[in-house]
């Protein structure tokens, strides 16, 4: 993660825009070689991982950055798919499964925050233990 002086995510966004498209354009050149299952898993592999990465953290994030961040996911599930880059993605995400990139963040967040109240989530130790 990273963070800016400013404390906006601006920085983190671009980068993970920057290696989504990097992974995209080599899973776009073996495309036509690979099944779309196969396609699927290395776009969640190499690029949903890291739209998902910190995610929390994405929450009331910018409209501009959200934007930036909905491209990357929009684009991957253009080439999942094979369908042209002129036709609406809304349909493509949909047959995936995929949320859209706000309603994911907020989804993640809600599903660790169940997970926290019901004792399956991470384990936090004491400090006040550790010190004794």
């Amino acid at each position: 993660m990273i963070f800016y002086s400013k404390l906006n995510m601006k920085l983190q966004v671009g980068n993970v825009c920057k290696t989504s498209f990097f992974y995209l354009c080599y899973i776009s050149a073996v495309r036509k070689c690979i099944t779309t299952d196969s396609c699927e898993k290395l776009v969640h592999s190499f690029v949903t991982s890291k739209l998902d990465y910190c995610n929390s953290l994405l929450v009331n994030l910018a409209k501009c950055d959200i934007n930036k961040l909905q491209k990357v996911q929009n684009v991957a599930a253009q080439i999942v798919i094979r369908n042209n880059f002129s036709d609406a993605t809304t349909p493509l995400l949909l047959s995936l499964h995929w949320l859209p990139i706000p309603l994911r963040t907020v989804c993640k967040l809600m599903l660790l925050t169940y997970k926290c109240l019901n004792g399956e989530g991470p384990v936090c130790h004491k400090i006040s233990s550790v010190l004794l």
